[in-house]
């Protein structure tokens, strides 16, 4: 197959779990529930099954979204939602309305090596990110774990390659 021209330099941005802001927003939810208090109207607590993650835009001009890389090591699901909300440290506030759609959906089968996904939402919201990363240094992503899947058994990064 003939090549259509020199390959554009990639960037591989991976997403690291920021168990600080996770750990805080679970105090949130047990402060809550110690003084017997309801949630703000909109606020999204995080559940058990979920955890945050960040990604450092290494750069934020001239980049075109390539590719998901995503690694599970057991079988299982993840769905990986992007945030709007752009202010740090402190997200406990977390207001539902500040979840971006769409979220990309990760899985493994238990008699399978084969990561699948759900291209078309996965691939808009990778297109999004190359926008986003143009205004942002940093990107918050609220990763929701089940069928037995936990932070440890996720690897993953966004590659983009450079214009």
């Amino acid at each position: 197959m003939a090549e259509d021209g020199p390959q554009k330099p990639q960037l591989e941005m991976p997403l690291v779990l920021d168990e600080d802001l996770t750990k805080q927003m679970r105090l949130r939810v047990e402060s809550l529930k110690q003084r017997g208090e309801k949630r703000q109207d909109g606020e999204k607590l995080l559940r058990p099954a979920e955890s945050v993650y960040r990604l450092d835009f290494i750069q934020q001009k001239n980049l075109q979204f390539e590719r998901w890389n995503v690694v599970l090591d057991k079988a299982g699901k993840v769905t990986i939602t992007g945030t709007s909300q752009n202010w740090t440290p402190d997200l406990t506030n977390l207001m539902t309305r500040q979840l971006l759609d769409p979220t990309a959906i990760f899985w493994r089968q238990e008699d399978s090596d084969a990561i699948d996904w759900n291209e078309a939402d996965a691939l808009e919201f990778g297109e999004r990110l190359s926008d986003l990363a143009k205004i942002r240094k940093v990107m918050y992503f609220l990763i929701t774990f089940s069928e037995g899947l936990e932070p440890a058994n996720l690897k993953a990064s966004v590659v983009f390659s450079q214009l």
